[in-house]
């Protein structure tokens, strides 16, 4: 690189400017201490260019500049130089905001010591007093000198950006940022694991600080963020289920504010609320439906900006049988006026077996009041050949309210629905059933989460201290795949990751009585993947390879052996979890034994893994989480560690994301040597293989998975992508036996084949 200076007449014009310090003194802008600034940012970076930096960012100076403007201007000049040919800048901008971020946090480039960091921050109220109590100076001492700061050099752009805007430690109103990186890092370690003691205690902090720290596992939102301070909230996703009854309808929009404030995102079943028209108090008023309820869950939802970490935002759930479904399907289009439009909800229609049926058979539906036809909604998750038979006998009954159409017609409009909006999920009930860990005759699952991956128990509550009513959470984390050098690695980072959340549930308070209560039976945990599309590559495949299906296949195996295996080695040492009884696990039942047969058509890879032995390890000392897997977008958590999303292929080698802090960069992993390996979304010519991958994923995945559909429209005659199309995938993706559909994203053109439109991404959805 060339980065010669000469004292040309503009430079020196540079050098007779002043800069503005904090305290409001001015003094010559020093251009030799910015050019060695820049020239350490750069040292062992390929292709990158301190002289352009620095051209780019000194036309941007003028006199009286302030000192921190300074700094963010050659950052930005850095920033801008990111592309598929110079990915390096990435690493030039990150290097240069971490000098930034420091001297704001320290005053200066080297960081304190963690012990005086940690006592003035406790000082300030910004982390929590426990750390102090429960670790001793010594303790402190060697927890320092493992730290290594330098790790802080490994972050791309977009992650730093994305650690000063949601992660770190800050003031949310003066932008002051507390803490850098590394710290962050330890102290989750050392609030997880502080009921440890001794040498085991430090032992494990070590190992989770590297693991996460190296980007091996990856954190979710709520856990960066809060985790270390005096608020203890930490599940990413929160189910609530509300009653047909105004009791439960208020605890249910109580229970929406208290979660929504403290970071979660916010799954509602209000499937069970009756229709427009119904009786109430024996016909002495008409129901007003569904729709004024729905609009009191939105503004609850809208109420709270989470602690300005991320918006709060819903997925409601609700039965495509409900009588006001037609009504209900259009509620997040553009069309119709506010009225009778409730647009900042997004919905998860559930669907089952005989709805399918009707569907392939060209038979019509019928819509019914879940209060009208006693049974049939309940059925409707836990048994389906009795759902089967209620809903043919109350459709047999002249005296039950229905109505009746096409069944072509009405998935027909949520399929238009879905395109037109891009959310309008699809939730299987009968799949999140039958392949469950849950017995569903004791504990069905009647709804999924905001972002479609989790599959629990919920029972309705009544009031906010309903001890009888059960709000599910989960608390996630995720293998980074790219990271991977052999699958044997799962074994200890699994151990690792399943203590350290199992331990959250204790560590973490619960605003909500029957959220304790959920937790206390189910002890429930979602482990994903980010990375996906990188190890595809690095393994030399693609989304649509057959070899990916065999790999797929080995690597999820592995995923969910291994995350049993470290469940009941804690439930030998801390007992199962209560509820261990209402799971398939205690009756030996196992996610290879109860997953959609169909599958063995597309991948016949053989079992690599003991599960026989780990059956009878199951059945002897159980486990101590209900769940272990979940599949989560991971937009956020995925950039921190400079991954591709989640289980995704990335739409271009270089993707630009919008933000609150602007347009972000981001380049794949090794784009310089695996450039032509990878499978970019808009290259893959349907949705075939990508579903089929979900599909072996979900065999052994316990929860649910954030699947996505992807159309073009440029592929199909006139532009279109025809209803056919539509309904053919979402057939293939019940065939195979998935569990949910999350986002339908259709391509707009916007960026071509370097740029990721990010225009459906949701901001509260992330981990």
């Amino acid at each position: 690189m060339d980065d010669t200076t000469v004292n040309t007449p503009r430079q020196l014009h540079y050098e007779s400017m002043q800069a503005t310090k904090r305290d409001g003194r001015l003094e010559p802008i020093n251009l030799d201490k910015i050019h060695r600034v820049i020239e350490w940012a750069a040292e062992g970076l390929n292709n990158v260019s301190v002289s352009q930096v620095e051209l780019r960012s000194h036309i941007q100076f003028y006199d009286g500049i302030r000192t921190d403007a300074i700094h963010e201007t050659i950052i930005k000049s850095a920033a801008d130089l990111i592309s598929e040919e110079t990915p390096d800048y990435q690493y030039m901008a990150a290097r240069l905001s971490i000098f930034h971020l420091r001297k704001i946090a320290y005053g200066q480039f080297e960081p304190p010591h963690l012990f005086d960091h940690v006592t003035n921050l406790t000082a300030l109220g910004k982390y929590d007093a426990h750390l102090l109590r429960d670790y001793t100076k010594a303790e402190f001492d060697e927890l320092n000198g493992y730290i290594d700061h330098w790790r802080d050099m490994k972050f791309s752009y977009a992650a730093v950006k994305q650690l000063e805007g949601k992660y770190l430690v800050q003031n949310r109103v003066s932008k002051k940022v507390y803490e850098s990186p590394q710290f962050l890092y330890m102290l989750v370690a050392m609030c997880l694991f502080a009921r440890y003691t001794g040498s085991t205690r430090l032992d494990l902090i070590k190992r989770f600080y590297d693991a996460a720290s190296n980007f091996k596992i990856s954190l979710p939102t709520p856990i960066m963020a809060g985790v270390r301070t005096p608020t203890r909230q930490f599940s990413s996703c929160v189910l609530i289920e509300c009653d047909d009854s105004l009791d439960s309808i208020n605890a249910t929009t109580s229970s929406i504010v208290r979660y929504v404030s403290q970071r979660a995102g916010i799954g509602i079943n209000a499937g069970r609320i009756r229709a427009v028209g119904s009786e109430i108090r024996n016909g002495e008023a008409q129901h007003t439906g569904c729709l004024p309820f729905y609009k009191l869950f939105q503004a609850a939802v809208k109420s709270c900006s989470q602690g300005g970490v991320r918006g709060g935002a819903a997925t409601l759930f609700y039965p495509i049988w409900h009588l006001e479904v037609e009504t209900l399907l259009v509620l997040k289009n553009n069309r119709g006026v506010e009225e009778n439009r409730v647009r900042h909800l997004d919905y998860g229609v559930q669907i089952n077996r005989l709805m399918y049926q009707r569907l392939i058979k060209g038979q019509e539906i019928s819509l019914f009041s879940p209060h009208d036809v006693p049974g049939l909604y309940d059925a409707f998750f836990a048994d389906q050949d009795e759902f089967e038979r209620l809903y043919t006998q109350y459709e047999a009954d002249g005296s039950v309210r229905k109505r009746t159409l096409p069944a072509v017609e009405l998935f027909s409009l949520m399929m238009q629905e879905r395109a037109g909006t891009g959310r309008i999920y699809i939730q299987n009930v009968d799949h999140c059933n039958t392949h469950s860990p849950f017995n569903p005759a004791l504990a069905p699952i009647r709804q999924s989460n905001l972002c479609m991956e989790i599959a629990l128990p919920t029972s309705p509550l009544n009031d906010l201290n309903d001890g009888e009513g059960e709000i599910a959470l989960c608390t996630l984390s995720a293998f980074n795949l790219g990271a991977l050098e052999s699958l044997d690695e799962l074994e200890g980072l699994a151990e690792l990751v399943v203590r350290s959340l199992d331990a959250l549930l204790e560590y973490q308070d619960y605003p909500v009585k029957a959220a304790l209560n959920a937790t206390e039976k189910r002890r429930s945990l979602g482990v994903g993947v980010i990375n996906y599309a990188y190890y595809l590559a690095k393994n030399g495949t693609g989304y649509t390879d057959e070899a990916a299906l065999s790999l797929t296949h080995r690597t999820f195996e592995a995923i969910q052996y291994y995350l049993l295996k470290a469940s009941v080695q804690l439930s030998r040492e801390f007992g199962p979890c209560k509820a261990f009884h209402e799971t398939t696990y205690a009756q030996g039942i196992l996610p290879i034994d109860t997953y959609k047969r169909d599958l063995d058509a597309v991948c016949s890879e053989p079992l690599q893994l003991d599960w026989e032995a780990l059956r009878g390890d199951i059945t002897t000392h159980g486990l101590r989480n209900s769940t272990l897997t979940a599949l989560m977008p991971s937009e956020t958590s995925s950039q921190i560690a400079n991954a591709t999303n989640g289980i995704e292929p990335p739409r271009g080698l270089v993707s630009v994301k919008q933000s609150k802090d602007g347009i972000l960069r981001q380049v794949v992993p090794e784009i310089d040597r695996l450039r032509s390996q990878y499978q970019l979304l808009w290259q893959m010519p349907d949705n075939e293989g990508y579903l089929k991958l979900v599909g072996i994923m979900q065999k052994f995945v316990d929860q649910s998975i954030s699947t996505n559909t992807n159309y073009d429209p440029k592929r199909f005659e006139g532009g279109r992508v025809p209803m056919k199309q539509l309904l053919k995938d979402l057939l293939q993706a019940y065939k195979l036996g998935i569990k949910t559909l999350y986002y339908h994203n259709t391509r707009d053109g916007a960026g071509e084949s370097e740029e990721e439109d990010a225009s459906c991404e949701s901001g509260a959805c992330k981990i």
